[in-house]
């Protein structure tokens, strides 16, 4: 079971539902990224690469940002919601239908990388070992990969089978940012514990960003935060 540990002060908390308070830090000098994001991902993405091997990944260009989650999870429908485009990335109601790292890029700025689904899927145990090697070993390698959205189905919190990728990602020392999916699906008074203690589950971890990001694909809530959040995690590298 996840433990949670106490929190700070003031939790740095987004993406919330109307109508539910939470204090969130951000400072009056702290630039706004919002404009930003929008441009990024009003560009033209396409997709350039699939790799279902860590020996056939696409050449390191610009920087790479990834999606990861268990199966089901909704990668793909938050790539389309982040893009505004209804099919760029394949969408399916069974589990596990995602089967390699798919990139797409935007120019030379950067990467999206939707990654296969870990923990349950409706196709063989090998074939889900293979998938998890490939998952641990991108993760572990990429020189150019500048933060992973672990993406959490807001309506069941962070589970057991997330501590392997977590702890993968904080041996390796690649940023990551928890980012809760189908917040539409859950009740608005559900939201201010569920933030809390998810905070709580990675405040200790090393390579975890304290931004916790509430999303839904489905009616838009906290796309706005993620392209603003993706935006200035690429301008800090001076992409």
């Amino acid at each position: 079971m996840w433990k949670a540990h106490s929190l700070p002060d003031r939790a740095a908390l987004t993406g919330v539902m109307p109508g539910v308070t939470l204090d969130v830090s951000v400072t009056e000098t702290e630039p706004d990224f919002t404009e930003a994001g929008r441009k990024l991902f009003a560009g033209e993405w396409e997709f350039i690469w699939a790799s279902s091997k860590v020996d056939n990944l696409p050449p390191m260009k610009g920087f790479e940002f990834a999606l990861a989650g268990r199966s089901n999870v909704g990668k793909s429908s938050l790539v389309n919601a982040l893009t505004g485009r209804k099919a760029l990335a394949r969408t399916s109601h069974t589990p596990g239908r995602t089967q390699q790292l798919n990139f797409f890029r935007i120019g030379d700025k950067a990467t999206l990388v939707d990654m296969p689904g870990y923990g349950f899927a409706a196709v063989g145990k090998q074939k889900v070992e293979t998938w998890t090697r490939l998952i641990h070993d991108y993760l572990r390698g990429r020189q150019n990969l500048a933060r992973v959205y672990v993406l959490i189905d807001a309506r069941h919190g962070l589970k057991e089978v997330d501590e392997d990728i977590l702890l993968t990602l904080d041996k390796a020392a690649v940023s990551y940012q928890i980012v809760l999916t189908k917040a539409d699906e859950i009740k608005k008074a559900d939201i201010p514990s569920l933030l809390e203690r998810t905070s709580a589950a990675i405040i200790r971890r090393p390579a975890a960003f304290p931004k916790v990001l509430l999303t839904s694909s489905r009616d838009g809530l906290g796309i706005e935060q993620m392209r603003a959040s993706i935006a200035r995690l690429l301008s800090e590298r001076g992409a």
